[in-house]
C-alpha cells in the first residue's frame, strides 16, 4: 500500500502507462460483494438470472445508448452468479483523439471521465441504484479487473472463455455454492 497525505491507500490496479480513454478492446471482470451469488444460478451449464441478474444484463446493454459519444461497442459478455465478464471496445472519439487536452506533466492527472473506469462506474451505479430503489440486497466489490486485449488471437481466446463460462462454472475460480 502507498501513502497519500499520510494515509494508507490501495494502489491502482490499472496499468499506469496506459490511458484508459484510448481506443482499444478491454476484457473486464466485476465481482459482487463478497462474491455472493446475487445474479442467479447455473444448472446444466445454463445461467438462470435472478431479478438483479436480469437488471445487470439490461443495464450493460444500455451502455451503448448512454455512451454514444464514446463510440463504444459491446462484444461478448456473461452475467455469472457472482461476477460479470465483458469485452468492450472503445473506438476513436473526440475524447481520445490527438486533439484532446494533454495531461499535466507534473501530476500525471487526467480527469476520470469518458474512459473505461467511467463506463464501469456508471454501470455499477445503475445496477446498485435499481437494487436500492427496489429493496434488493445487493452490492459490488469496490474494484474491477481489466485486461487490454492486444491481438485478435487474444480476443478469440477471451471471447471463448466468456461464452463457455457457464459450462465451466464448477471449475471457475469464482465458483461458490
Amino acid at each position: 500500500m502507498d501513502l497519500f497525505k499520510n494515509k494508507y491507500r490501495i494502489s491502482s490496479a490499472r496499468l499506469q502507462s496506459w490511458d484508459y480513454s484510448n481506443a482499444g478492446m478491454y476484457f473486464i471482470t466485476i465481482c459482487t460483494r463478497n462474491r455472493e451469488c446475487f445474479f442467479g444460478d447455473i444448472t446444466n451449464s445454463n445461467m438462470h438470472l435472478s431479478e438483479i441478474g436480469r437488471i445487470a444484463e439490461t443495464k450493460w446493454l444500455e451502455t451503448l445508448e448512454l455512451r454514444k459519444d464514446m463510440n463504444v461497442e459491446l462484444a461478448e459478455f456473461q452475467v455469472m452468479p457472482n461476477h460479470f465478464h465483458a469485452i468492450i471496445n472503445i473506438g476513436d472519439n473526440k475524447y481520445n483523439s490527438r486533439d484532446k487536452m494533454t495531461q499535466d506533466d507534473k501530476t500525471n492527472f487526467v480527469p476520470q471521465s469518458k474512459n473505461l473506469s467511467s463506463i464501469i462506474r456508471g454501470y455499477k451505479s445503475a445496477v446498485t441504484g435499481f437494487a436500492n430503489n427496489n429493496n434488493i440486497d445487493f452490492g459490488w466489490q469496490s474494484r474491477f479487473h481489466d485486461h487490454i486485449i492486444r491481438s485478435m488471437d487474444e480476443y478469440y481466446r477471451i471471447a471463448d472463455y466468456i461464452i463457455n463460462n457457464p459450462a465451466n462454472w464448477l471449475e471457475d475460480k469464482f465458483y461458490r455454492l
